[in-house]
């Protein structure tokens, strides 16, 4: 069973607003999950316009056990700070 950690959305229609949730690999987008890390609000604008909240000790045990992150996942986890290191860029060829 591959562990994922992705989005799954909620809110309503042109309002989208997304859990972000371990699942098995194997589950539906908006289906059953195992533990829910955090939200991201992706239009919250304004004074109080918190758009990522992500409990990060608990993204972090995840990651530990194997659970591999989405594409977009793994980039809102880097902007919480949830990775220990920076991640390593691929090298630059022809420079």
């Amino acid at each position: 069973m591959g562990v994922t950690i992705r989005l799954r959305r909620v809110g309503q229609k042109h309002q989208p607003s997304f859990r972000i949730v371990v699942t098995d690999s194997r589950s539906p987008r908006d289906g059953r999950f195992v533990e829910l890390l955090g939200h991201y609000y992706p239009r919250a604008r304004g004074e109080r316009g918190e758009q990522l909240d992500l409990d990060v000790a608990k993204a972090r045990v995840w990651l530990a056990k194997g659970a591999t992150p989405s594409e977009t996942v793994a980039s809102l986890m880097r902007k919480a700070g949830c990775f220990a290191a920076p991640m390593p860029k691929p090298p630059v060829e022809g420079a």
